[in-house]
This record gives structure tokens, C-alpha cells and sequence, in this order.
């Protein structure tokens, strides 16, 4: 299991890192927002773990961000805010559980378990396309039966161009989809994407058209 730790606090930080890592858990630990949403573009995580009182925004807009891309990623919110008005308004706008600081490490690991056996446990949307399976949800993908590790854009890139069902998709569209509103793009994002993901899965894995844009060069298996 991998999750993503949002922590300000380097010691309490190092400390859940090392503790989960105890439990079988591999922990990525930031402590701001925006590397938050750096590092959630770039890979898949089973699990957030969320403290509220972050430097540069506060949690409860991180996780309505990171909601907007990404709905079915539990989310575990880690704080020191106790009143009851903070439990339930964190649980109401999207969080699935709530832990007050101090904590015990067993119980987290335990909550985080269940939290991503629970998320499995749902029907989960599969596309298949040639020799490429990906489960958008989860990020997890697989070429000709092997694991292939994809970021979250790649991932989101392929399941629009598979839910596109073989008509071509203009690059404007694709940025649309990749980027949320107000987030700078770089004139060749869209472009290392693709190449990262021809690099990965083959040239043919997505086809290219002057005018017309790009589409899936699998077509999709029902």
C-alpha cells in the first residue's frame, strides 16, 4: 500500500512515516499543499492522510482540489482540530475518517487498512484496450499482464482518449481535462505526456493526427 502524507510537521511527520513503514505501508511525505498537489499529479496512491493546519492553504481546500480529480481516494484527515464542529464538517465535505492528534500509530495503520480494503471492495471501472488494462480510480495500470507504473496525468490522459471510443480529441481538450482552471500549463505538458506514455506502452499506443488531435490507437474491449 502506498499513501500519500500531508504533514507540516517534519518530526511528526518522520515519525508516521517510519511507524506506517512498521505496518507494510510506504508513505510519500510532503508538507504543504502545493507539493501535495505536485506529487498527487505525478503518482497513484491507495490512501491520503491529510493534517489540516498546512503553511500555505488549509486542508479542507486541499482536499476539495484533490477530490475535484480524484473522488474515490480515501482520505484520512490527521489533526489537532477536536470540537465536534471540525469532525463533522471534515467528514461532510468529503473525508472518510477523522483522527484527533495525539494518536497511536497501530490505529492508524488499522484505519488505513480498512479504509483501502474498503475502496477495493467497490465495483471498480476497468478499461481495456488491446494489450493496456487500467483502473483509473486506483492509477494502477498493466501492459500485455505486467504492472506499468503511470502518473495520475497519464493515467487521466488514456482514460479520456478510451472514454472518447475512437473519435479523435484536440489537444485543447486534453489540456482542459489534465489541468484544472487557473493552473499554469507549460506549451509542451501535453506533448511530454504523450511521449512519456509512447515511451511506456509502445509508439502505437496513442496516434496522432495534424489538425485532428490525438486518439486511443487500441480500440476498446467490451
Amino acid at each position: 500500500m502506498r499513501v500519500l502524507l500531508v504533514e507540516d510537521d517534519e518530526l511528526i511527520g518522520r515519525g508516521i512515516v517510519a511507524g506506517l513503514r512498521q505496518h507494510g505501508i510506504a508513505v510519500a511525505h510532503v508538507g504543504t499543499a502545493q507539493e501535495a498537489q505536485s506529487i498527487h499529479a505525478e503518482e497513484s496512491y491507495h490512501a491520503l492522510v491529510l493534517d489540516l493546519g498546512l503553511p500555505d492553504q488549509d486542508g479542507m481546500d486541499l482536499l476539495a482540489s484533490i477530490r475535484a480529480v480524484e473522488p474515490q481516494l480515501p482520505v484520512l484527515i490527521l489533526t489537532a482540530r477536536d470540537a465536534i464542529e471540525h469532525k463533522l464538517n471534515g467528514l461532510h465535505k468529503g473525508a472518510d475518517d477523522y483522527m484527533v492528534k495525539p494518536f497511536d500509530l497501530r490505529e492508524l495503520a488499522a484505519r488505513l487498512h480498512a479504509l483501502v480494503r474498503r475502496t477495493l471492495g467497490r465495483a471498480t471501472q476497468v478499461i481495456t484496450a488491446g494489450p493496456l488494462r487500467v483502473e483509473p480510480a486506483s492509477g494502477l495500470a498493466w501492459f500485455e499482464d505486467n504492472s506499468v507504473t503511470l502518473s495520475r496525468r497519464e493515467v487521466d490522459l488514456l482514460a479520456h482518449l478510451a472514454n472518447a471510443d475512437g473519435r479523435w480529441v484536440s489537444s485543447d481538450a486534453l489540456n482542459d481535462r489534465l489541468y484544472g482552471l487557473g493552473e499554469e500549463i507549460s506549451s509542451n505538458a501535453l506533448n511530454v505526456h504523450i511521449h512519456n506514455i509512447r515511451r511506456k506502452l509502445g509508439a502505437e499506443a496513442i496516434e496522432t493526427a495534424r489538425g485532428l488531435g490525438y486518439r486511443l490507437g487500441w480500440r476498446l474491449v467490451p
